[in-house]
């Protein structure tokens, strides 16, 4: 097969992340759950976790890293921590649901500082103009659907001046764009192992100053409190960790810093380049590219004439190539451009692919635009 759904989760992994997570659920318990060796030896592997973490995202101290399961639960701690039913919160008309829907559950009043595709300086223009009398800033820093690579750094200096309370979800950027949490200055960053990080399933790290708790229950310290720590990673991680998850994790993150971001994103780039410029070519196909590459990761979305992007992927499907279609659980982010009725076929693309495999799937689209009608 070849896999073209990597924005989703990475299917291709180093072979040392599942090597680690087999040795994990061998030889480890549980961190704080006993002095013998199992337990030693994941409260070690989990704090080598957060130390490459840290290190990858110009994180201070690795206590800041609290690990979740996934970018989903990150999310939601931070959301829940920051804002309550009627704050006035402002994000991206690229949202993912991760984000939308929390904020929907507790109440908050929704505001979306709403711009142009692959336009930075609309964007920026677009917070400017609403950022007056917010209490929340929620930022997408990568699209989902697009790739767009969204103007954080500049978004985060606004939030920084006027005192605004600043959440990332860097769900599509970990591993693939720079992150430097303290030069930003958010009060949390959210991401997924499972993605841009090769980590295992069913991991997620989120970067925090503090927190509210999201659920309560053990930590294996401070056994006598009968509320949660109030020190971090403690008090937002409960109940038993991942370890086998955590240790594929900490390998992810040791494959990503030797290969390093600067040289995996321009590997993506070029495969997107490559894909672009292909899918130009088949009559039929609209494309959803940006003219300034810098505005772009290695995701990539296009439509086939009017057909259902679902009927496309299934084509592809068909023919042992894996793309995905559909809203991609941000139908904001299709609210925007113009593309929620149709949806779009999206491919995503991780260092472990190849430009073969980009010209396979461009000789199966031609093939299929001709026989589709």
């Amino acid at each position: 097969m070849i896999y073209l759904d990597n924005a989703a989760t990475t299917l291709h992994k180093p072979y040392t992340v599942s090597e680690a997570a087999q040795k994990a659920i061998r030889r480890m318990t549980t961190p704080g759950r006993g002095g013998h060796s199992a337990s030693m030896l994941a409260a070690e592997t989990a704090y080598r976790c957060r130390e490459r973490a840290a290190s990858l995202f110009g994180v201070n101290s690795p206590e800041s890293i609290v690990l979740t399961f996934n970018a989903t639960h990150a999310l939601n701690i931070a959301i829940k921590s920051l804002a309550r039913e009627g704050s006035r919160v402002l994000i991206s008309g690229y949202e993912h649901n991760s984000v939308v829907r929390p904020l929907n559950t507790i109440g908050a009043r929704v505001i979306v500082a709403v711009s142009e595709l692959f336009e930075p300086e609309d964007a920026v223009r677009a917070f400017e103009r609403r950022l007056g009398g917010a209490e929340l800033v929620v930022i997408n820093h990568t699209s989902n659907v697009f790739g767009y690579i969204l103007p954080v750094e500049r978004i985060a200096e606004m939030c920084k001046a006027a005192r605004v309370p600043l959440i990332i979800d860097a769900s599509q950027s970990a591993g693939v764009v720079d992150i430097d949490f303290e030069r930003l200055g958010a009060d949390f960053i959210a991401m997924p192992g499972h993605k841009g990080l090769y980590g295992p399933q069913g991991t997620g790290i989120l970067i925090a100053r503090g927190g509210k708790t999201l659920i309560e229950g053990g930590t294996g310290g401070n056994s006598q409190l009968p509320e949660m720590p109030d020190f971090l990673p403690d008090r937002l991680e409960a109940g038993t960790h991942n370890m086998p998850g955590i240790a594929g994790l900490e390998q992810g993150l040791k494959f990503v810093e030797k290969v390093g971001t600067k040289k995996i994103l321009a590997h993506e780039k070029a495969l997107v380049r490559q894909a672009a410029d292909g899918l130009g070519q088949i009559a039929g196909i609209r494309l959803y590219k940006a003219n300034n590459e810098e505005n772009q990761t290695g995701v990539l979305s296009f439509n086939l004439r009017d057909l259902p992007s679902e009927q496309v992927a299934g084509a592809l499907s068909e023919r042992n190539i894996a793309v995905r279609a559909g809203l991609h659980c941000a139908p904001l982010a299709h609210r925007s451009v113009g593309t929620l009725s149709q949806g779009t076929v999206r491919m995503s693309v991780s260092v472990f692919n190849t430009k073969f495999e980009i010209n396979r799937m461009l000789n199966h689209i031609e093939d299929i635009s001709k026989k589709i009608k």
